[in-house]
C-alpha cells in the first residue's frame, strides 16, 4: 500500500478516511531476498524506511469503478507517484502525488490530483528471532490541490501507528492503528476517522512475492457507509533495484471502489 490518504470512490490505495482492517500488505522481503521493500501495491505500510541518502520512486496506474447514487457508475483512472527519501536510518520523507486523474460519471473530468506529504519514523527495531515487532509512526497531511469533483478541496490530516512482525516461513505481518481528520464540505470542518490494519505477506522466491489483504474503512463522509473489501497482488524483481507489481481489489460500501486494479513500477537510487 502507499501514503495513507482518504478512501474515496476514485482511489485504489486510499485508507485514511476509515478504519482499515487488512490481512496482507506491503511485501516484506526476507533476508535473502533481492526485492526492495515498497509500500505498494497494497494499502498498508510497513515500518521499513528507505536507507539514508537513497531515493525511492513508487509509481502506478490505478483503475477503479464504483456504483454511486441512482445506480450510476463512476470510473476513475489515475497515475500515482510516491517519492520516498531517507533522512536518517530511521526516518524518511514522503511526497505522494496524482499528476493525472480521469474521472467519468455523468460528466468526464480530467485534472491534477491531490498531494500528500508524510514522514515515516521507525522508533523501535525488533531483535532477530524475536516475536516483538518493529514500531513506527506515519503522520501525513493531504494538500487539496485537486478541483472538485476530482478532489474534496479540503485538507486531510492524520497519523498512523505501524508495527511489523517478521514471522517464520518468510511471512511478514503488519499492524496499523491511527486517527485521521477528513475535511468535509458540509457541517464540521473535519470528520474524525479511526484506522486499524492487519496485513500478511509471503516471500516466495528471491525475486517474487505475493500478498492478500482484507480491509475495513469507516465512512469518510457523513451519510455514507463503511467499506469492507479484499485485494491481492504480486511483486517481481526485473532488474537490480527495479520491481514491478500488479494487484486487484473488490469492496462493498460507500464511498469506495467496488472494483479496482493497479499495475506499477518501483525503483531506488543511491543504494
Amino acid at each position: 500500500t502507499r501514503v495513507i490518504g482518504p478512501l474515496r470512490p476514485g482511489g485504489l490505495g486510499s485508507i485514511a478516511p476509515g478504519v482499515a482492517l487488512m490481512l496482507g500488505a506491503s511485501v516484506a522481503p526476507a533476508e535473502n531476498s533481492d526485492l526492495i521493500p515498497t509500500d505498494r501495491p497494497s494499502h498498508s505500510n510497513s515500518t521499513q524506511t528507505v536507507p539514508f541518502g537513497a531515493v525511492q520512486i513508487e509509481s502506478g496506474v490505478d483503475y477503479s469503478r464504483s456504483r454511486v447514487s441512482h445506480g450510476q457508475t463512476q470510473q476513475q483512472l489515475l497515475l500515482d507517484i510516491l517519492f520516498r527519501t531517507g533522512i536518517t536510518s530511521r526516518v524518511e520523507a514522503r511526497l505522494d502525488i496524482n499528476p493525472v486523474v480521469w474521472l467519468k460519471d455523468a460528466d468526464t473530468d480530467v485534472g491534477f490530483g491531490d498531494v500528500t506529504v508524510a514522514v515515516k519514523y521507525r522508533f523501535f527495531d525488533s531483535q532477530e528471532g524475536s516475536w516483538w515487532p518493529s514500531l513506527g509512526v506515519l503522520p501525513f497531511v493531504k494538500i487539496p490541490s485537486a478541483r472538485s469533483p476530482i478532489g474534496s478541496e479540503r485538507v486531510d490530516i492524520g497519523c498512523t501507528g505501524l508495527a511489523t512482525f517478521d514471522l517464520p516461513w518468510q511471512l511478514g505481518l503488519d499492524l496499523n492503528v491511527g486517527l485521521a481528520g477528513i475535511g468535509q464540505s458540509e457541517g464540521a470542518y473535519f470528520l474524525l476517522q479511526e484506522t486499524v490494519s492487519a496485513s500478511l505477506s509471503r516471500q516466495i522466491t528471491d525475486r517474487f512475492a505475493a500478498y492478500g489483504e482484507l480491509f475495513y474503512a469507516s465512512p469518510s463522509e457523513r451519510h455514507t457507509r463503511d467499506v469492507v473489501g479484499f485485494d491481492a497482488g504480486v511483486q517481481y524483481l526485473i532488474l537490480p533495484q527495479v520491481v514491478i507489481d500488479m494487484a486487484a481489489q473488490v469492496a462493498r460500501g460507500t464511498p469506495g471502489p467496488d472494483f479496482a486494479i493497479t499495475a506499477g513500477l518501483s525503483f531506488r537510487f543511491g543504494l
